[in-house]
């Protein structure tokens, strides 16, 4: 099935895309201090302090963020902020209201914790993400709920947009979302007008925040939702959004509750198998890959987290 409402709506991405991406060069060609200056974290009097600084050291080519964490005009994390904005790095101060806090790979990108999911997407791109059109797609499941699924596909989700991959998250639990509000998204429409043929061309929400990061949120609830899945245009839609990103996550219900989830690892070909410490068991995350193997379903791998 064809979708034109989505084609037009990804043209205006990329447009979109390509705005951001002129404006992401204009800001590297900004030196540290007018950046600093700019948001606030440098006043004109201070830079003057860090030039002659500068000047004085000129020998020792000590660099302006040095020189100002030297002389204690900011801080490192002000300097780590500019040098984000200089390189294009989507990176957020907390407070500013437009994603939620839990994205720490938005707002804490320089942790040990964003190291670990580094790692992970890394991982990822060497198992999983190759380039092929049948490996775009890939569905993160756990067995039960409260396990950190939804938190661990939208950080994953940041990471491979910060990479600079087309990136793309459904949202495909239908009955208890979460994508919607880590995104500070409406539900107005999603994938479940897209299952019901009610889709109107706004289901593939731009994320102003990232350069290149989509939401597809849940919807409406529906009555029916692995109704809706088991549906030839599930298959359809996965397959025109491999046509256009190169990056798809997708996350899902608890498994263990209902056979949605499964029915979205076959439609997606593979999956990741989250799991958190203290509260997954794993007799039942055993069951679940047993089960997706069982299907042809590819699972990449399995990933134990605390947060």
């Amino acid at each position: 099935m064809i979708y034109p409402s989505f084609f037009k709506e990804r043209a205006a991405h990329k447009r979109a895309d390509a705005a951001a991406f002129n404006a992401a060069e204009a800001a590297a060609a900004r030196p540290i201090g007018a950046i600093l200056i700019e948001s606030g974290r440098l006043s004109f009097k201070d830079a003057e302090r860090v030039l002659h600084l500068q000047k004085e050291q000129h020998a020792s080519g000590l660099r302006f963020g040095e020189a100002a964490i030297r002389l204690g005009v900011v801080s490192p994390d002000d300097v780590k902020y500019a040098l984000a904005r200089q390189y294009g790095y989507p990176y957020l101060v907390k407070g500013d209201g437009k994603v939620s806090e839990e994205l720490v790979a938005a707002y804490q990108p320089f942790g040990p914790q964003v190291e670990s999911l580094r790692a992970l997407r890394s991982q990822l791109m060497l198992r999983w993400f190759t380039g092929e059109l049948d490996r775009r797609a890939l569905a993160v499941v756990s067995p039960d709920a409260g396990e950190g699924r939804s938190r661990l596909t939208a950080n994953l989700a940041v990471l491979f947009s910060q990479l600079g991959a087309h990136t793309l998250l459904i949202d495909a639990d239908m009955r208890n979302p979460r994508q919607h509000e880590l995104f500070n998204l409406t539900q107005r429409s999603g994938l479940s007008t897209v299952l019901s043929g009610r889709a109107e061309g706004g289901e593939v929400r731009r994320v102003p925040a990232f350069l290149d990061l989509s939401v597809v949120p849940a919807g409406p609830l529906p009555p029916n939702p692995a109704e809706l899945l088991g549906r030839p245009l599930f298959g359809n839609f996965l397959d025109e959004m491999r046509q256009e990103f190169e990056v798809i996550l997708i996350d899902t219900p608890a498994a263990s509750d209902y056979a949605d989830a499964q029915m979205i690892c076959a439609r997606a070909h593979g999956a990741v198998l989250a799991a958190h410490k203290n509260i997954t068991r794993m007799a039942a995350a055993g069951e679940l890959c047993s089960g997706l193997s069982q299907l042809g379903v590819g699972v990449v791998g399995s990933v134990l987290s605390e947060f």
